[in-house]
């Protein structure tokens, strides 16, 4: 997960400075002087967008959210709103002696390692809990124009996904709420059906749901190991998981699901076991 900022428009004030001609009579006129050129003001530097603040929230759609560049005003976070932001920080432009532009890899792969690292500080919890959730963080940074009238900065939110194309609306604060058991369970990650089920999707359990996510298979260090031992590796602690909350634990579901290589590559180095929660 990757609206835009307000931009400004320059105006240039220029004022022409018009020569008035003052008659002279033929005994005391003056020898001819060259004309005036018109003098102009030189325009102001537009000032670059204002840097986000801390602790803002904002009304975006999933879309927005995703974009890399944002333009959407904050709200008070008494109101609904989907997103909120957790951290502000400054942009490291200028690499081994080169100025980067805004867009490039390189600057965006900062924003993109800062953002998730930030996340679980501000929701407090463990770092199980940020992986059973529905919060994700999402990013910002200004857009080029912005960022050539002088813009380094970057915003990193936090929103709570609901399936995967739209966004959950909360009022107040997220800061804390994985600390707190009750409102840890409205953000935790169930589904419509179980994870392999044609008909599945990933909702917050404050959503109707038939499943839940109840743990996670952590793998060590390094490359990705296949889908095959990815598969395998998760199968007895996701029996053993929901073998231990089963109202009956001689007839009880389970599922397990792995990361695929793709998902290693952007971040997930862990799998979840799910279980039904009817």
């Amino acid at each position: 997960m990757t609206d835009r900022l307000r931009w400004w428009s320059r105006h240039a004030l220029v004022v022409a400075v018009l020569l008035a001609a003052v008659g002279c009579s033929a005994d005391d006129a003056e020898p001819d002087q060259p004309d005036s050129s018109p003098a102009a003001t030189p325009s102001a530097a537009p000032e670059p967008p204002a840097t986000p603040e801390r602790g803002a929230c904002y009304r975006l759609r999933f879309r927005a959210a995703v974009a890399p560049t944002s333009e959407a005003s904050p709200r008070d976070c008494a109101q609904a709103h989907t997103s909120e932001t957790y951290a502000v920080g400054q942009l490291e432009t200028v690499v081994d002696g080169h100025l980067l532009a805004v867009d490039s890899t390189a600057v965006q792969e900062q924003v993109a390692t800062a953002c998730p690292a930030g996340l679980g500080e501000f929701l407090g919890g463990t770092e199980d809990d940020l992986r059973l959730s529905m919060i994700r963080p999402v990013w910002f940074t200004p857009s080029v124009e912005s960022s050539d009238q002088g813009a380094n900065w970057y915003r990193c939110d936090a929103v709570v996904v609901n399936g995967s194309s739209s966004l959950i609306a909360t009022t107040g604060s997220l800061r804390g709420i994985l600390d707190r058991e009750a409102d840890r369970e409205t953000v935790a990650m169930c589904g419509t059906a179980a994870p392999d089920d044609k008909g599945f999707t990933r909702v917050p359990c404050s959503e109707e749901h038939s499943w839940k996510a109840i743990s996670v298979v952590a793998f060590p260090d390094g490359d990705y190991p296949g889908e095959a031992a990815a598969r395998d590796r998760g199968a007895a602690p996701c029996e053993d998981a929901a073998n231990q909350q089963a109202e009956d634990p001689l007839d009880f579901e389970w599922g397990y699901e792995w990361p695929t290589e793709a998902q290693w590559q952007a971040g997930q180095t862990f799998g979840r076991c799910w279980a039904p929660t009817n």
